[in-house]
C-alpha cells in the first residue's frame, strides 16, 4: 500500500492529458530556479517552454519505455529486457539500428506507478483505434506504449524517398490496440492533421512527424517532367498517398 501526495495535484502543475494508462503532468513553472536562473524560467514558462512528465499506471497494462526514460516508480513494479530469446533479440537490435530508436526497451510489469524523466518537449497520447491501428512516426518519437502495441520496422517504397525526401529508409511502426506516447518539439496545438481518402498529401520537405501506416510514402517530382520542376523551385516532394492521416508540423 503506498500513498503518494504533491505529484498529479500539486500548485506549479497539472495534468493536461489522460489516455488509457498514461496521464501527461505538466509544470506551469520551475520552482527550483536561484537568482541566477529565474528570470529566464519566468519568459521560457511564458512561451509554453515548461517541464513535462509521463505517468503510467502499471497493472491494467504493462508498459514498454525507450530506454533510460525511467525516473521512478512505486509499487510491485519490475523492469524486464522484454526479450524472448535468441531471435527476438537479433530482430530488435536489428531493427534499432535503421530506426536509431534503442535496441532494447524495457518492460514495467506488476503493479505501481512509473514516473519517466522530465522533458521540455511535448508529449503527445495517441489512441491506435483513431489511426486505424498503425501509425508510422519519425526517428526519436517514440516514448512508450501499453505492451500489447507491436514495433516493427517498415521500409520506404522507393529509394528516392531516403535519398532525397530528406528521410530515412527505415521508420517505425506502432501497430494493434493500445496507447502510444510520443515526444514531440511541437504541441499539438501547431499539428495541421489532414484526413486522405483515397487522395494523395504532397510536402516539400520533411514535415509529416507522424502517418498512417496505410499510407504509401514516397518521394516524386513537383512537375510532370524534372524541367517543370525545375522551373517550379520545388524540385521533389514527398508525396503521401491513400487513405489515413498524416500530422504536419509546419513551423519546425
Amino acid at each position: 500500500m503506498y500513498t503518494i501526495r504533491n505529484l498529479e495535484k500539486r500548485e506549479n502543475g497539472s495534468i493536461i492529458e489522460q489516455t488509457g494508462p498514461f496521464q501527461v503532468l505538466e509544470y506551469e513553472k520551475d520552482l527550483s530556479v536561484d537568482y541566477a536562473t529565474a528570470q529566464a524560467a519566468y519568459y521560457a514558462s511564458k512561451m509554453n517552454v515548461r517541464k513535462r512528465q509521463l505517468i503510467c499506471e502499471v497493472g491494467p497494462s504493462q508498459i514498454t519505455v525507450q530506454a533510460g526514460a525511467m525516473q521512478w516508480t512505486v509499487g510491485d513494479v519490475k523492469a524486464t529486457t522484454g526479450v524472448k530469446g535468441v531471435g527476438d533479440f537479433i530482430g530488435k537490435a536489428l531493427r534499432g539500428s535503421v530506426t536509431n530508436e534503442s535496441a532494447i526497451k524495457p518492460e514495467y510489469t506488476g503493479e505501481g506507478m512509473l514516473v519517466l524523466e522530465p522533458t521540455y518537449k511535448h508529449i503527445l497520447l495517441v489512441d491506435l483505434n483513431d489511426w486505424n491501428g498503425s501509425i508510422v512516426i519519425e526517428d526519436g518519437l517514440f516514448l512508450a506504449c501499453e505492451h500489447h502495441v507491436k514495433h516493427k520496422v517498415v521500409m520506404r517504397s522507393n529509394l528516392s524517398s531516403a535519398a532525397f525526401g530528406g528521410e530515412g529508409l527505415f521508420n517505425l511502426a506502432l501497430t494493434g490496440d493500445g496507447v502510444v506516447a510520443l515526444e514531440s518539439d511541437v504541441p499539438r496545438a501547431e499539428l495541421i492533421e489532414i484526413d486522405l481518402h483515397d487522395d494523395e498529401l504532397k510536402v516539400d520537405g520533411n514535415m509529416a512527424i507522424a502517418w498512417s501506416g496505410s499510407l504509401n510514402f514516397t518521394v516524386e517530382r513537383a512537375g510532370k517532367s524534372w524541367m517543370g520542376s525545375a522551373a517550379s523551385g520545388e524540385g521533389l516532394v514527398n508525396v503521401y498517398r491513400g487513405t489515413g492521416k498524416v500530422w504536419m508540423a509546419p513551423l519546425v
